[in-house]
């Protein structure tokens, strides 16, 4: 329940409250169009309500000095109070958690139990927590979160030694997990030239003084063909790489981009990248050659079926929020995804049926895409705000069928 005088909360708390499955009621703030780009969201359905604020609050564009809470207060009672529920805790949002604070006040004022999300959307964006995958004697490995884009990253760590993989750009968030586990940054590797969201690799491994890792087929912008300006070091398929006492072997599937690799840890824990989801298979037009790269596609996803259907499956990203399972980790038996991936049933029926199937599930190709895969080539460096502005919305990496 609310804790007394308590009236925000950062977006790890409301998360945590999520988690726990705690009555919640979300009032989004926000204009129509970016509420339906992203909200937040959380492992079961959220009871949501978007009204906008400037519909809800009648304010004198002349008056420098009117109250932003009564004028919350009497646009809630003309429009909200048959709405709003009684019987759990509202959490009020908004851009930057400013005009959701007066919201909230309003509400309290109003006697419903009401918080704000602290730092509003932009908060949200920046907020990522981490779980144990996997905790052994000689390495651990750990599954990095960030659920407003639904991006995945994992680090190994092992003898203090740590290995990031597809670090998202909020990099202070790796150097602080590397911290609490009293590990040093030792290498960074990508599994591919991400289109989705800017890359922490490039930042990550200079500020660490580590190499940064990248399949050469990636180093070059898939539509302007424009080679990167960013150091890396090569990656492969067949290599065997060691963090401390554990390894990592890579495979290079080309499909969702031309060097997509996956990392086979302790061959156990299979980072898939952005090839396979808990829910779905990768998208195959990122280079607009969508039906020269589904053969390439289907090839790789028969490869990695080849491999022990006990292997832990982790990817890159998830669509669906709620496929997390009770700590909030994104991760499925390859057998179990075999079985029930719709992409992989396709899979099994043959390219044919599979090359059908991808191209009749195509989602819409978000513009901001080439420009995030031009950043994270070198080939631009935006600023905080340009970040920001190409990082809104959920991810589109996988089909949609």
């Amino acid at each position: 329940m609310l804790r007394k005088r308590e009236t925000a909360w950062t977006p790890a708390s409301a998360w945590e409250h999520v988690l726990r499955n705690e009555p919640l009621f979300i009032l989004d703030l926000r204009n129509a169009d970016e509420f339906a780009n992203w909200r937040v969201e959380g492992p079961t359905q959220l009871p949501t309500k978007n009204v906008p604020y400037f519909d809800l609050l009648d304010l004198d564009p002349e008056s420098e000095d009117e109250d932003v809470t009564e004028a919350a207060m009497k646009g809630i009672r003309e429009h909200l109070m048959d709405e709003l529920p009684a019987d759990r805790t509202i959490l009020a949002v908004c851009p930057a958690g400013h005009t959701s604070a007066h919201v909230a006040e309003a509400l309290r004022d109003l006697d419903f139990e009401a918080v704000n999300l602290e730092g509003g959307m932009e908060a949200w964006a920046r907020f990522y927590y981490w779980r144990p995958v996997v905790e052994e004697e000689h390495y651990g490995l750990y599954q990095v979160v960030r659920p407003a884009r639904g991006c995945l990253s994992h680090v190994l760590v092992s003898d203090h030694r740590a290995a990031v993989f597809d670090p998202a750009r909020h990099i202070e968030v790796y150097h602080d997990f590397a911290a609490e586990w009293d590990a040093r940054i030792v290498s960074v590797f990508d599994t591919h030239l991400h289109a989705d969201h800017l890359s922490g690799g490039p930042a990550l491994g200079e500020r660490s003084g580590v190499p940064y890792h990248l399949h050469p087929f990636d180093a070059i912008h898939p539509v302007d063909m424009v080679p990167a300006r960013m150091g890396f070091e090569f990656l492969r398929g067949a290599q065997t790489i060691h963090v401390g006492q554990a390894e990592v072997e890579t495979l290079h599937i080309p499909g969702h981009t031309l060097g997509m690799v996956a990392f086979l840890v302790e061959g156990r824990y299979l980072l898939t990248g952005d090839s396979l989801f808990l829910e779905s298979v990768a998208r195959p037009d990122l280079g607009g050659k969508a039906d020269t790269w589904t053969p390439l596609l289907y090839r790789s996803l028969r490869e990695l079926m080849q491999l022990n259907d006990d292997l832990v499956v982790l990817p890159g990203h998830f669509s669906d929020i709620t496929m997390g399972d009770d700590e909030g980790r994104y991760q499925a038996r390859l057998g179990e995804l075999k079985a029930h991936n719709p992409g992989l049933v396709k899979v099994a029926e043959g390219e044919e049926v599979f090359g059908r199937y991808i191209m009749d599930s195509l989602p819409e190709l978000p513009e901001a895409y080439f420009d995030i895969k031009r950043a994270n080539a070198g080939l631009e460096e935006p600023d905080e705000a340009r970040a920001t502005e190409l990082e809104e919305g959920r991810n589109a990496c996988a089909v949609s069928g």
